[in-house]
């Protein structure tokens, strides 16, 4: 297993998390061997949306003994209500949710404290301005949360969120298909099958400008959905038109900017160690830049999806990072210094590309790389 930085938090994650579709399925009775298997493969970053006292208090179980040894993401505002979970902004609700996360965990906090499911841009501003954030604050004050996050499928919230300073985690949908869609309030309407009826080209720029963002910022993705709740790796329901392997989402997700873990929807313990084989995979089976090239609906024609088939270079510039950073640099309308510093950094920058254009021969996406280095060089000087 390898781990990543979460963000400016502090904390090392592995790059593979888990979600807890295991410790909801067959009435919780995976829960024991998910987590030791989790121990077992180094997976340590788990989201616990699911509000069920029961599912809560299995977990807290499995949690005894080695609860340091994990990293949890935890969801403020999802309680359980009439037997069934509910989304709640009712301030008598929201606290109690927490306090019997805690108590069922067996904790006295969480790393993560998830403001859960943000989708539309008056949510927020209730949010931001009202009691659940400044709960949220209180709890990271008591030491009762380590960090403030929020969960959204909604770029323009993300954004909102991001910019505003408050967050240091986003859990946010990733893959290359919802990568397409526009921003919109119905998370639905990223599977929905008429959306994806026509051609659809090149990743959302809402979206990519949220990565750019986060990655600038020092705010970490931790991504959901990357399989597309399953659609993705079933050709028949694949919105591609076209299935991809587990490996192939988990290395497109991983290669997004700003992304720390992917959250594996992981319904037994034989999909979790599939998820968690990832690191050691052969590069073949991670590499989705054929498959994407070839999905009958989706085109990434022209963008670059840092995916390194442009190496190797004549003259040892990593196109792939030279790019990356260009990108954050348009996406902020300026040249943050992190990003001016990063650029500084590589050991060959655009300026001593030859105009050979080997590497856009080689390029799945027929990305214009020698004009991305010309750019390059104007933006940043060298």
């Amino acid at each position: 297993m390898r781990y990543r930085e979460l963000g400016n938090t502090g904390l090392k994650v592995s790059e593979i998390g888990m979600g807890c579709e295991g410790f909801v399925d067959h009435e919780g009775a995976y829960t024991q061997d998910l987590m030791d298997t989790a121990d077992r493969c180094g997976v340590n970053y788990i989201d616990l949306y699911m509000p069920n006292p029961g599912v809560r208090r299995l977990i807290g179980e499995a949690l005894k003994g080695r609860r340091e040894k994990f990293i949890l993401q935890g969801h403020i505002c999802t309680v359980w209500k009439d037997g069934q979970y509910k989304r709640t902004r009712v301030m008598e609700e929201v606290k109690e949710g927490f306090e019997d996360l805690l108590v069922n965990l067996g904790t006295d906090y969480i790393e993560v404290g998830m403001i859960h499911y943000v989708d539309s841009m008056e949510d927020w501003k209730r949010i931001v301005n009202g009691p659940v954030m400044e709960y949220a604050k209180e709890l990271k004050a008591a030491g009762r949360i380590g960090h403030i996050g929020l969960s959204s499928h909604n770029p323009e919230v993300a954004m909102a969120a991001v910019e505003s300073g408050l967050i240091e985690v986003l859990m946010f949908s990733v893959n290359p298909c919802y990568d397409m869609q526009p921003a919109g309030e119905n998370c639905e309407d990223l599977w929905d099958e008429k959306n994806y009826e026509g051609q659809l080209l090149n990743m959302d720029p809402a979206r990519e400008a949220l990565y750019e963002l986060c990655s600038q910022r020092g705010v970490a993705i931790t991504v959901m959905k990357a399989y597309g709740g399953g659609d993705l790796l079933d050709a028949k329901a694949s919105p591609a038109g076209m299935a991809l392997s587990a490996y192939q989402c988990l290395h497109y997700a991983l290669t997004r900017p700003a992304v720390a873990t992917v959250l594996a929807g992981a319904h037994t313990v034989e999909e979790l160690e599939l998820s968690a084989g990832y690191a050691d995979a052969p590069e073949e089976e991670k590499d989705y830049a054929a498959a994407f090239a070839s999905f009958p609906k989706i085109s990434w024609k022209g963008h670059c999806m840092y995916c390194g088939h442009c190496a190797p270079c004549p003259k040892g510039i990593d196109v792939a990072s030279v790019t990356k950073f260009l990108n954050l640099a348009k996406a902020q309308g300026e040249v943050p210094e992190t990003v001016r510093e990063h650029y500084g950094a590589l050991a060959h920058t655009a300026s001593e590309c030859v105009g050979c254009r080997a590497c856009e021969k080689r390029c799945p996406f027929e990305v214009p790389v020698a004009e991305n280095m010309q750019e390059a060089v104007r933006v940043f000087g060298r």
